[in-house]
């Protein structure tokens, strides 16, 4: 580890005003005298995506003085590479540490300062002390070396004969990111060919086969375009790991999925075919949300393939209530049985999911009344882990949908429906796992709600209780939220 101490470069930056309330932490202590001091410890030069969570940097500083005004005192910390404009990093009050493991060192080192992967740079960095109702200002500056690396894909998609879209491009089939360049899929494999995309629509950049099982980086038509080769038809559990060039086809045993897919088809839709979201949790859960209008009243069933007829999940009875949850795999097209939504049962939003255990068939639809309020929580959030003063989204015109924008530190955040106190309430987690982060765009989330009954019994082998799956933010910064309650959508995006 090296440490590299810096005294106070005494300076006078014009120009900036910022507000602070009065602080009796400060009235007490005499910070008249304090000289403002950087202290810098490096565990990272050359920093390396296999070690992400791994510190790097950590930045700690003397308070510095308040001219004995009694004020508390704010800190900017700033960074550079070589002649370039400052780029701020971090603004706090009474805070004196800040530190970033390799990933968020390494985010700031190509986002914010502008260095290429692979390229060793000396970084400066300077701290200013502001209090209020002063114009002069103290520094302190402070450099270290860092070396940033190039970031893997943090998507990827199965595309080929032998998934279950075939060689859609635009409808490639998507992983589940678990960690830095490690992605999952479970489902059914036929014989053929597959590879890997990294952006849907985009047949390159790709992950082909190496010619030894291994995976290479495709990023040009001139290079070989080798596909891993299916064998069989069975059920698969595929994990990647592009860090180290890794690739599993592990086939499964016992009870697995009749189908990859399931779609709402009814009055609804006009008989077309809706796909439904596949539980994050159960393979074997389907769901899918929607305010049915007067005019949407009617029959509905279950198709597992787009446009087809045949091998439809259907109720046991004609014109069944949609409270029945027996529900029946015909293979062919009769009997024709479905559900019926009746006009009296309209108007309102409803939440359905289909299990299809073979043997265990059921639909479950249940009337959702949205949640009057939406809530952060977490330690990237401005209460923190306070539950009961977790900070308030903002209503829309939509009962649905809410929004947020402010700041975010690095750290955890997930969402409570009702704020209740023992943490066993209603939830809306990350869906691709915990301490995964946002992607920056719409993504389906994880709802969980601990005390409901109903929703418990959807689960027949997992406790809801245990689950607890954050989004992790990794940049601080001012951010943009967008939240739709029914759809169960969120996009948190860095502004």
């Amino acid at each position: 580890m090296k440490k590299h101490i810096y005294q106070i470069l005494p300076a006078l930056l014009l120009g900036l005003l910022f507000t602070a309330c009065a602080d009796n932490d400060y009235a007490q202590l005499d910070k008249g005298s304090n000289e403002l001091a950087m202290t810098i410890d490096q565990s990272a030069e050359v920093l390396n995506e296999l070690n992400h969570a791994a510190e790097a940097v950590t930045i700690n500083w003397t308070t510095g003085h308040n001219f004995r005004t009694g004020n508390r005192i704010t800190y900017l910390l700033e960074m550079t590479a070589g002649e370039k404009t400052y780029a701020a990093i971090d603004h706090q009050t009474q805070v004196y540490q800040w530190s970033a493991n390799q990933e968020q060192l390494n985010d700031i080192l190509l986002n914010q300062l502008g260095i290429r992967a692979g390229q060793q740079t000396t970084v400066n960095a300077r701290l200013t002390a502001i209090v209020e109702g002063m114009d002069e200002r103290q520094t302190a500056t402070a450099s270290f070396s860092a070396t940033p690396y190039a970031p893997v894909t943090t998507t990827l998609y199965l595309v080929g004969d032998a998934t279950p879209n075939g060689w859609s491009a635009d409808n490639a089939t998507e992983m589940k990111r678990t960690d830095n360049g490690i992605f999952t899929w479970q489902g059914n494999l036929k014989a053929g060919e597959l590879k890997f995309l990294t952006t849907p629509g985009q047949w390159l950049p790709s992950y082909n086969n190496d010619g030894n099982g291994g995976l290479v980086l495709r990023t040009s038509d001139e290079e070989p375009d080798v596909k891993f080769i299916i064998t069989e038809d069975h059920f698969y559990q595929v994990k990647v790991n592009l860090l180290n060039s890794e690739v599993t086809m592990t086939q499964m045993e016992g009870e697995v999925p009749a189908y990859d897919n399931l779609y709402f088809v009814g009055d609804a839709t006009g008989w077309g075919f809706v796909k439904m979201n596949k539980d994050p949790l159960d393979a074997f859960l389907f769901r899918y949300a929607h305010h049915f209008t007067a005019a949407e009243k009617g029959e509905f069933k279950f198709g597992t393939s787009e446009g087809s007829w045949e091998n439809m999940y259907k109720a046991t009875s004609a014109g069944a209530p949609y409270t029945q949850t027996t529900m029946e795999l015909i293979a062919g097209y009769d009997p024709d049985n479905k559900w019926y939504l009746q006009e009296s049962e309209t108007d309102k939003a409803y939440k359905i999911c289909v299990d299809i255990r073979t043997g265990k068939e059921r639909m479950m639809m249940h009337e959702f009344k949205p949640y009057e309020m939406i809530y952060l929580v977490g330690d990237a959030t401005p209460a923190g882990w306070d539950i009961g003063g977790a900070t308030p989204m903002k209503a829309t015109d939509s009962p649905y949908i809410f929004t947020w924008t402010g700041s975010l530190t690095t750290g955890e955040v997930k969402f409570t429906c009702d704020r209740q106190s023992d943490w066993n309430g209603a939830w809306f987690m990350n869906s691709k796992g915990n301490d995964v982060a946002p992607t920056g765009e719409v993504e389906q989330m994880l709802f969980i709600d601990k005390s409901n009954a109903d929703f418990k019994a959807q689960y027949l082998e997992i406790n809801v209780g245990d689950i607890d799956q954050k989004w992790q933010i990794q940049s601080a910064g001012t951010y943009t939220i967008t939240l739709n309650q029914l759809e169960e959508t969120v996009s948190i995006v860095k502004n």
